[in-house]
């Protein structure tokens, strides 16, 4: 008979010598399973803690906790090989299991049990204390391999995250930031060999979420593969390889939805003329030459912002200064000033 059942007799105030309560007095009249039933109060344990509290055998506990389940007084899970066991959910709030759970801890308190169920939950601590103590195996420079769990972790922060785009993608580095981010992600390049490569990288790490695009910024094939607009678009050191940057910055604006947000990474001004042999058309640019940009590309609020060097990885370029402007998109607003056309998450 399951403790709802028992329960709404209780409530309605039915005659105690039926044999539903008093088959539950059955249950509750052995003194090992009061006490079994008390210490589940206190604490989930295993079959195993409960029986090193409880002082008996392992099977014994469990024949006894198999009784108590059965009557829907306990609750248990799987974890792995261990059978955890609480008390069930309002169980408590039958009368004579209430009484049965006073009668059950002042045995506990009697015989030292619950002082054990303490020693038991320290013995799990020192296990956690130990693992962690051990000196460590990775390297502690670099990012975590599981970077893209922190990042899936961070994406119900962004208000607006069903579409980016990674213009210029070249090999996909990008897309192990955006992947796990966004629902949905274009990524665009115009070399075949590039896409080659970016296309191993979501074989490899299974990101069915995103589209490979071959073509440039202003392609028919990309507008129809981002459609109203993206929420997000990135470019990641792109900028200073184009012979108009300008138009770049013209042909982003137009892939953004409005409301959405531009980030561009790329060098500050620098002197490396080196770096014109990687196809470098410009040594960088000069904060006030972003915000130029995007203001003419009708965005607004344009922040630029250093990136630490520590930040640069251990690229070619990482002796260079970076830099990212993010920047947004005004919103279609009607004539009285209200938002028209956003597009909401559900």
């Amino acid at each position: 008979m399951r403790m709802d059942v028992y329960m709404n007799l209780a409530v309605a105030d039915v005659d105690l010598s039926t044999p539903q309560r008093w088959e539950l007095y059955r249950v509750l009249a052995e003194p090992l399973r009061l006490r079994l039933l008390a210490l589940a109060a206190e604490e989930e344990l295993s079959i195993g803690e409960l029986a090193e509290v409880l002082v008996e055998g392992q099977p014994n506990v469990s024949r006894h906790a198999a009784a108590l389940r059965q009557a829907g007084l306990l609750a248990d899970r799987r974890e792995g090989t261990r059978t955890l066991v609480r008390l069930a959910a309002g169980a408590s709030a039958d009368a004579v299991v209430a009484d049965a759970l006073a009668s059950g801890r002042a045995l506990c308190e009697k015989d030292g049990s619950l002082l054990r169920v303490a020693a038991v939950l320290q013995v799990r601590e020192a296990a956690t204390h130990e693992f962690f103590a051990r000196p460590g195996k990775g390297r502690a420079d670099g990012l975590p391999p599981e970077m893209g769990a922190y990042l899936a972790a961070l994406s119900p922060l962004l208000a607006r995250r069903a579409l980016a785009v990674d213009a210029g993608t070249g090999e996909g580095r990008l897309l192990e930031v955006l992947a796990p981010v966004y629902d949905r992600v274009v990524a665009v390049d115009r070399a075949d060999a590039q896409l080659a490569r970016a296309r191993e990288r979501i074989a490899a790490r299974g990101f069915d979420n995103v589209a490979l695009v071959q073509g440039d910024l202003d392609s028919p094939e990309l507008r129809k593969a981002v459609g109203p607009g993206a929420d997000a678009v990135f470019a990641s050191r792109v900028l200073h390889h184009a012979p108009k940057p300008a138009r770049v910055v013209a042909n982003l604006a137009a892939l953004c939805a409005p409301g959405g947000a531009l980030v561009i990474l790329d060098y500050a001004r620098h002197d490396d003329e080196t770096m014109r042999e990687q196809a470098d058309a410009w040594l960088g640019f000069e904060p006030a030459e972003l915000r130029r940009f995007a203001r003419d590309a009708g965005f607004e609020d344009a922040r630029v912002t250093k990136i630490p060097a520590l930040l640069r990885g251990d690229g070619p370029d990482r002796h260079l200064p970076w830099q990212v402007m993010v920047t947004k998109k005004p919103e279609n607003r009607d004539r009285d000033g209200a938002v028209r056309g956003q597009r909401h998450r559900t």
